[in-house]
C-alpha cells in the first residue's frame, strides 16, 4: 500500500443503501466521492455515515450558477464537513470568488474545517471535437484546461479537477501546491467506459496528480477488494520504480 494513498473511490449508486453495501465491502477505503445521483438520492444523510465511518469526502455536486446560488450551495455543503467540493470554473471568477469565501464561512458557521473547493477545467467525457464543434470554443483542449485551471487558482481555489493527460501541463504551470484531482484513470486491465481522456493510474501519479478518482474499474469489479488492492500494489510498484 502506498503511504498516502491517493485513491479516491465513487460511490455512483443509486440508493443510500447500496452505498452502505459498498462501503462495508471496501472497509479499506479512505476517500469517497458522492455525485449527483447519490446526494439527490439520500441527501445528506450518507455524508453523516460516512463522517461516522471517519472517512474522508469529496462532495462531487459539480455547482454551476449564478454567484448567490453557487456561494449559498457551497456555505451549505461546508457544515457537512467535507473534504472537497466541486463546481465548474467555467462559472466565472465572481462564482469562484464568492464560493470559496461562503466555504469558509460555513465551516466557520459548524465549527467544521475548511473545506477544499476544486475546479472542474472540462469533463473527461469530452474531447477536442466537443469542445470545437459542440461547445464552439475556438481554443485548443489543453489551452482551455489550463486557462480555466488558472482562472481557478486566480480565484483562490484549492485545485482543479483535470483530465490525467493534461495534469503534467498544470502541475508545471500552476506549482506544487495546486491540488490536481483526476478522473479518468484506469488500469490497463479495465474498460474505459465513457472516460475519453484516460491514463493508467500510475501514469497520472507521475505526472503530478495528488488524488485519481477510479471507479468502475474497482466498484464493478468480480472481487472489489482484490480489484483495490491490485491498483494499491501496482502503484506502489510505481513508487519503487
Amino acid at each position: 500500500m502506498v503511504s498516502a494513498n491517493p485513491i479516491i473511490v465513487p460511490l455512483d449508486v443509486s440508493s443510500e443503501q447500496a452505498a452502505i453495501s459498498l462501503l462495508n465491502r471496501l472497509p479499506q477505503v479512505n476517500f469517497w466521492k458522492v455525485g449527483l445521483e447519490l446526494f439527490v438520492s439520500s441527501g445528506p444523510s450518507i455524508l453523516h455515515e460516512l463522517k461516522s465511518r471517519q472517512k474522508k469526502i469529496f462532495l462531487d455536486l459539480k455547482f454551476h450558477d449564478i454567484p448567490n446560488t453557487v456561494s449559498g450551495a457551497c456555505r451549505a455543503a461546508a457544515r457537512y464537513g467535507v473534504d472537497l467540493i466541486t463546481l465548474h470554473a467555467a462559472a466565472g471568477k465572481e462564482t469562484l470568488q464568492s464560493a470559496q469565501a461562503a466555504a469558509i464561512a460555513g465551516a466557520a458557521e459548524s465549527g467544521q474545517p475548511v473545506p477544499r473547493l476544486i475546479a472542474i477545467t472540462l469533463l473527461t467525457s469530452l474531447n477536442a471535437r466537443h469542445l470545437a464543434f459542440d461547445l464552439k470554443i475556438p481554443l485548443e483542449l489543453p489551452e482551455y484546461v489550463l486557462q480555466m485551471a488558472l482562472l481557478a487558482q486566480e480565484s483562490g481555489l484549492a485545485g482543479a479537477v483535470c483530465s490525467p493527460q493534461e495534469v503534467a501541463q498544470l502541475r508545471q504551470t500552476c506549482g506544487d501546491d495546486f491540488l490536481l484531482v483526476c478522473p479518468g484513470v484506469r488500469p490497463t486491465w479495465a474498460e474505459a467506459g465513457d472516460q475519453r481522456r484516460v491514463v493508467t493510474p500510475a501514469a497520472a501519479l507521475r505526472a503530478g496528480a495528488n488524488y485519481l478518482v477510479i471507479g468502475r474499474p474497482i466498484t464493478a469489479a468480480p472481487d472489489p477488494v482484490a480489484a483495490f488492492e491490485r491498483i494499491c500494489a501496482e502503484l506502489e510498484c510505481a513508487e519503487l520504480e
